[in-house]
């Protein structure tokens, strides 16, 4: 298996920021690329105070909050990726962003790094295609908050090597997650069972059948879930919620993936949950 020793993260936003945060804690040398430095400064100030929070809660001794910001390099220049033995790509859900990232890629880093993506929901096996190295290209999906949740999705691309999945799968178990093998097909197994469930969700508020209050609590009460689909779609994002069902909706080629026309008025509207200040539910707007 590959070592590990340098890791670049694409994208600094929630998840690329989270990324960062859990492989710096593991120990590792961190470059979180983005393109304002706007991005790059708030992701370093969420990682400062998700570290304090940790260390308030015993997870994390005080005395190694700087050693690890200490350890993530914040550039806007992406060809100082050419450090890195793995990149992990963190950007918006959709495949023309995400295809020029890992064209760049593919040629900024050395032959034998492998590249990871942590989208949600698109094709690995077409990601990889865009690149000369498809047996080193595979997903690494994370969950939201990045810290908090265990689980990792590692997706094989058709073309994934052996070699790449067990060092991917190795790395996962050392930033202590669970990582789960999955095969590629559209919204992997998370997203296509959730996405529906949303969706649904949202049709039964859009028919009347319920207020987002009582759907949320029959799935709370009734199916013991933390949070109902509701709540959850607005801390995932309403528009990552209907970008994954369109990605659902062309790859299988089914309508029953259509995004709910609910969903879509709100993401219009710019209500697009707990990060905009409304989305079902109405929240204090985020500094």
């Amino acid at each position: 298996m590959a070592e590990i020793q340098t890791v670049g993260v694409v994208g600094a936003g929630t998840m690329g920021s989270g990324i960062a945060h859990v492989f710096a804690r593991a120990g590792f040398r961190v470059l979180l690329c983005d393109v304002e430095q706007c991005f790059l400064g708030r992701a370093i100030t969420q990682i400062r105070t998700n570290l304090g929070r940790e260390a308030a809660k015993g997870k994390l001794p005080e005395a190694e909050i700087e050693p690890t910001l200490a350890r993530i390099q914040p550039t806007l220049d992406r060809e100082e990726l050419a450090g890195a033995d793995i990149a992990v790509e963190a950007a918006s859900e959709r495949f023309e962003v995400k295809a020029e990232l890992f064209r760049s890629l593919d040629r900024i880093l050395p032959e034998a790094a492998i590249l990871a993506t942590n989208t949600s929901s698109i094709s690995i096996t077409k990601l990889a295609a865009q690149t000369h190295r498809p047996k080193q290209v595979i997903g690494m999906h994370f969950f939201n908050p990045v810290p908090v949740m265990t689980l990792v999705e590692v997706v094989r691309g058709l073309a994934t090597g052996d070699e790449t999945f067990a060092t991917v799968h190795a790395l996962a178990v050392k930033l202590g997650k669970t990582p789960v093998e999955v095969n590629d097909a559209p919204g992997f197994v998370s997203n296509r069972v959730l996405m529906p469930l949303i969706n649904e969700a949202a049709f039964a508020v859009m028919e009347g059948v319920a207020t987002p209050e009582a759907v949320d609590q029959v799935f709370k009460l009734g199916m013991n879930h933390p949070m109902g689909p509701l709540t959850l779609a607005d801390f995932i994002g309403l528009d990552v919620c209907v970008d994954i069902l369109r990605v659902l909706q062309e790859g299988f080629g089914d309508p029953k993936y259509r995004p709910c026309p609910l969903l879509v008025r709100l993401v219009d509207a710019g209500w697009l949950g707990r990060k905009s200040g409304r989305g079902f539910y109405t929240y204090e707007k985020q500094a």
